[in-house]
């Protein structure tokens, strides 16, 4: 009986590092841009408004996902596109309502969300996913992912919109990147703790410029779809992904750092 695994001692309550989780983590960030922008732009709430709804849902989801004792991948997922709306509309509400511009938020977020990992490092004494099954680092886990889902926006409308890349040249910049952090976790020995939040970090810029691409005018470089149904397809999406490929929860490891 005591060689049983349990949840509590060896297996984190996020999901392993896989293709799957990828896909549904670029998925739900696309998912994020377009559901709050549908939300403050579409139906005409406004940035502040839509900051307060989506607050709520994600404060909700995650005091639920705290209080489980397990890994539930629906309920997981769905705090996760808690994070990308309330991040949309929170840096929407920062960089244009606010006046600080996308450089500006870009800049501010950029150092939240350092700090954020920083302090989690140095008061849990690791930042990887796998360790991440108790109250404690759950909280620096979400924080941390709210700050990245909230730079993101800013990050890829700066690029996109600021520096005239379009949603095209957005697009191709972060899956480069994206690319890179790839190879590096293939062919080098950099930390895979820091190449996975690398790649987090980016996806978030890469769903946001997606998610402008699908909805955004097409005399402004978009396809100009209904953010409506834009947000309904990337849902059943999401929904198609956890229900056909498997995701299991990250096993803890005695040399996660």
């Amino acid at each position: 009986m005591q060689n049983k695994i349990t949840d509590s001692q060896y297996l984190s309550k996020v999901p392993a590092v896989t293709l799957a989780f990828w896909l549904t983590k670029i998925a739900a960030t696309t998912l994020g841009e377009t559901g709050g922008d549908a939300v403050t732009m579409s139906m005409n709430l406004g940035y502040l408004t839509g900051t307060l709804i989506f607050a709520i849902i994600f404060l909700v989801a995650v005091v639920v996902q705290i209080k489980r004792h397990s890994f539930n991948k629906w309920i997981y997922w769905f705090t996760v596109v808690a994070t990308t709306t309330v991040g949309t509309t929170l840096a929407d509400f920062a960089d244009r309502s606010l006046g600080i511009g996308y450089l500006g938020g870009t800049l501010l977020l950029s150092t939240l969300l350092i700090l954020s990992l920083f302090i989690w490092r140095i008061t849990c004494g690791t930042i990887a996913v796998n360790s991440v099954n108790n109250g404690v680092t759950e909280c620096f886990y979400w924080v941390t992912i709210m700050f990245s889902q909230t730079l993101g926006t800013a990050l890829g409308d700066w690029t996109a919109d600021s520096e005239g890349l379009g949603y095209d040249g957005g697009i191709l910049l972060f899956v480069g990147a994206l690319a890179i952090i790839w190879a590096a976790s293939r062919f080098t020995s950099l930390s895979r703790t820091a190449l996975f939040w690398a790649a987090f970090i980016l996806t978030r810029p890469l769903g946001a410029v997606v998610g402008d691409f699908l909805d955004k005018p097409i005399a402004s470089g978009g396809l100009a779809l209904s953010r409506y149904s834009a947000s309904l397809t990337l849902a059943l999406i999401i929904i198609a992904f956890l229900w056909l490929l498997p995701q299991r929860p990250a096993m803890k490891t005695a040399t996660a750092s």
